[in-house]
């Protein structure tokens, strides 16, 4: 049958505007079958590498925010440690890793922020290939000294490295430490000349300051405050720029007259490059809301740590900062690696 002119306009009309529809469902099935191929995160267990051994800050940090998000995620989350380099292969294993959000680091000073200035042929570049994802905790580090020794302030341990130049030792975790920086600096800033004794990690030089072998040591506070107590060892200042909520009686480095002394062992999360905005986003808030419990909150505290709610951008600015410094008084004090 032969459409008259106006029923072949029609015609042609309900055809070009059925062609808008079919291209609309076309999208939306493929969007649907590019969800079904590329599920939602997390769709499988996710692991938060610890580049050091079980049981020191960062450890106890990265397991306290692991164990509570598990829930909200809805996946097995596992803590891996993978200690040696200070820090540098736990680093590099996640900086290699696919940017899927399914391996993450948490990272803590040393290897964020001292390894890339001291390291000769790192492998791999923090700044570039780790992206920053939340900050959980600033924790100050304790300058303490046996409680036998006739030091009772800062001012009292500079007075005696000046009159007897290269005679007191300080204990250090390792070379290239925040404890190690921090000691150099108090001695440059100070003009106190003193000696660095390295030891292989914070358990034996707290038990050489103990035994009065060497004459002081910045430590972690948890480590040093139950000798503290016990009346074993004396906590002459903090090295942070603030005081710590921990020991809010206790008076800052910078506060006994060394001005800009601000040292601290941070830990934060961390993932690959390229990892995609919406996953850094979604663990950032969750974390964040896990640091608002108030449980949570007072064990940081514990391990005399500062809490702040921040963002991946705030986080990574502060990296940024933490590098720059260390490099600067790397420098200055002319530490190398071992």
């Amino acid at each position: 049958m032969n459409l008259a002119p106006a029923s072949r306009y029609a015609s042609r009309r309900r055809g070009a505007a059925a062609c808008p529809l079919l291209a609309a469902t076309l999208l939306a099935l493929a969007a649907a079958f590019g969800a079904q191929a590329e599920p939602a995160w997390p769709a499988k267990p996710i692991r938060v590498i610890v580049a050091y051994a079980p049981g020191g800050t960062g450890d106890v940090f990265a397991r306290l925010i692991v164990e509570r998000l598990r829930g909200p995620l809805g996946q097995a989350i596992v803590v891996e440690n993978r200690p040696g380099a200070s820090g540098a292969i736990g680093t590099a294993l996640v900086a290699k890793a696919p940017p899927d959000g399914y391996t993450l680091l948490f990272g803590q000073t040393p290897e964020i922020a001292i390894n890339q200035s001291v390291v000769k042929n790192l492998d791999h570049d923090p700044s570039k290939d780790l992206v920053p994802v939340v900050l959980v905790g600033n924790a100050a580090l304790a300058l303490v000294v046996n409680a036998n020794s006739p030091y009772h302030t800062v001012q009292d341990l500079i007075a005696a490295a000046r009159q007897d130049p290269g005679r007191l030792a300080f204990a250090t975790a390792g070379t290239a430490t925040p404890g190690h920086i921090a000691a150099e600096t108090l001695a440059l800033r100070g003009q106190a000349p003193t000696i660095h004794a390295p030891y292989k990690g914070a358990g034996p030089a707290l038990t050489d300051l103990l035994g009065n072998h060497v004459a002081f040591f910045f430590s972690g506070m948890p480590a040093v405050f139950p000798h503290v107590k016990s009346g074993k060892l004396r906590l002459l200042a903090v090295s942070t720029a603030r005081r710590a909520a921990g020991a809010p009686d206790t008076p800052t480095v910078e506060e006994s007259g060394i001005q800009g002394f601000d040292f601290s062992l941070w830990g934060g999360v961390f993932a690959p490059a390229r990892t995609p905005a919406a996953i850094v986003t979604r663990l950032n808030r969750e974390v964040n809301r896990i640091l608002a419990e108030q449980a949570v909150r007072d064990r940081l505290v514990q391990e005399g740590a500062t809490v702040t709610a921040n963002t991946p951008e705030q986080f990574a600015a502060f990296v940024r900062r933490e590098v720059d410094k260390y490099a600067q008084v790397i420098a200055q004090t002319g530490i190398k690696a071992e």
